[in-house]
């Protein structure tokens, strides 16, 4: 299992400027990720080390939106003031987690503002809405490179902290999480509101930036 990404929901500001914002903190800029047709939502993304990427997200006024999970997810997140929607895990073989989960991966796509046509399935987007703490899956389909991993990436994700628990997020992925998984240190702190990803941390040419 790979830490794959990291969802940041746009606020009222709207993507571009929420993106503007991260780009700043960070150091860095974003690429134009281009629009989830299946899910009614518009990406941006921020290259990060090791594969891994943020993906700044907005949705859109699109029916699509009101019926695929993932709009949903976005929409309300947006709707409280923006932040930090979840986190994502990618795997090689989808079969053992639809198995154990008792679900089926659902098909996602993306394209690019040159066209091209970036593909994958996803499982659990139903479980991160009820339960912010857990992360979903994502399996990709498309070749490596068109993967948000080909891009080149100067900072790299050090720390997620998440408002939860430790065994129920282990249990969700089937393994116990440890306190450094894939390289990226987790922490967990009892919520004292809604569970969910609090804040990330990353090395950037500024030293470690907290968000």
């Amino acid at each position: 299992m790979h830490l794959d990404h990291v969802i940041y929901a746009a606020g009222p500001m709207g993507l571009r400027q929420e993106a503007t914002r991260l780009e700043s903190l960070l150091g860095v800029r974003s690429v134009d990720g281009g629009l989830h047709p299946g899910f009614g939502t518009q990406m941006r993304l921020i290259p990060l080390r090791e594969g891994r990427y943020i993906e700044i997200v907005d949705v859109l006024d699109h029916p699509a939106a009101e019926k695929a999970p993932y709009g949903q997810a976005v929409r309300a997140r947006s709707a409280q003031g923006g932040g930090w929607l979840g986190w994502v895990i990618s795997v090689d073989d989808m079969a053992p987690f639809e198995q154990r989960l008792g679900r089926t991966a659902m098909p996602g796509s993306r394209r690019f503002p040159d066209g091209r046509l970036l593909e994958w399935v996803q499982l659990g987007v139903m479980g991160l809405i009820a339960d912010p703490q857990v992360p979903y899956f994502i399996r990709w389909i498309s070749e490596p490179s068109v993967l948000p991993s080909a891009l080149p990436a100067t900072i790299g994700l050090e720390a997620i902290e998440i408002a939860g628990s430790q065994a129920r997020v282990s249990d969700w992925l089937g393994r116990q999480v440890p306190e450094v998984f894939d390289t990226v240190a987790i922490s967990f702190n009892s919520p004292s509101g809604y569970p969910g990803l609090i804040s990330a941390t990353f090395q950037t040419d500024k030293g470690s930036v907290r968000i």
